[in-house]
């Protein structure tokens, strides 16, 4: 039974740290794609930029979505696609979405780690601090110069993308005004989020923040997703808005497409 539980384990760590790659065939919506040559993880990065329908029929100025695993081949199709579908149903507003593509995934998405059993399957590691930074100091400034934007904004992600919008969101909640996480992988750092989610609210900003977050059937990951919501539950902020969805139904590499409508409309339809 140990030895089923670790091949499993080991499997969704894997596919964690070299994010899975399914043929769904979404179509690729029209878009802007730019480089932004990063100072902070010293390499060119590719930036794709989807805007809705109502950007180019006024001048008004939009919320945007950060979300790493950003690529054209990774999530961005179908979370612009599923954007699209929201707001033409009217179930939310008009936002903007910056997807960000991979180049070394477990690097940029897992902060320091002291857990060896980590780091054989994200041998590259600890370079969330470097993501973070070109993010806030390089990647929204020049969005914001290009596009017409609003203050606003928030990150998705899906397992180490959610570890990194939930160290992100206990580490440095100002960064973003709402965060939405999809099994994240909290196991990380043995679980040092989680275990030190009680000091780090003890610091949270006075501004309103938003989190939403799921956990799937996979029980190295629900364990501490639920674990959560029970922290939240006993000692959330009261500026802290939040939403923890447990889908046990679901799988790792289903749990993503089978939330993102409802996610998007709990976390968006009133963050304007």
């Amino acid at each position: 039974m140990y030895r089923l539980f670790f091949v499993f384990f080991s499997f969704i760590t894997l596919i964690s740290c070299h994010h899975q790659t399914i043929a769904y065939n979404d179509p690729i919506p029209p878009h802007d794609s730019l480089q932004i040559d990063s100072r902070f993880v010293q390499e060119n990065r590719m930036i794709n930029v989807w805007t809705p329908p109502e950007y180019k029929q006024s001048t008004d100025s939009f919320p945007v979505l950060y979300m790493p695993d950003g690529g054209l081949r990774e999530d961005f199709p179908h979370i612009a696609n599923t954007l699209a579908k929201l707001i033409a149903a009217n179930k939310i507003p008009p936002y903007i979405l910056v997807g960000i593509e991979n180049t070394e995934r477990g690097r940029d998405l897992t902060g320091f780690s002291t857990a060896a059993y980590d780091k054989q399957f994200c041998p590259l590691t600890d370079g969330a601090k470097n993501f973070r930074a070109f993010i806030t100091d390089e990647l929204i400034p020049v969005i914001n110069k290009k596009y017409r934007t609003k203050n606003k904004k928030g990150i998705i992600g899906e397992s180490l993308a959610g570890l990194f919008v939930m160290e992100t969101f206990f580490i440095h909640p100002d960064a973003f005004d709402f965060y939405i996480a999809m099994d994240p992988s909290l196991w990380w750092n043995n679980h040092f989020l989680v275990s030190k989610a009680d000091s780090l609210l003890a610091t949270f900003p006075s501004k309103k923040i938003k989190l939403w977050f799921a956990g799937s059937s996979a029980k190295d990951i629900a364990q501490y997703t639920i674990r959560l919501a029970a922290i939240l539950r006993s000692i959330a902020p009261n500026n802290l808005s939040w939403l923890y969805e447990n889908e046990p139904k679901e799988k790792h590499n289903t749990i993503f497409r089978a939330t993102k409508e409802k996610a998007l409309i709990w976390t968006l339809q009133d963050a304007e």
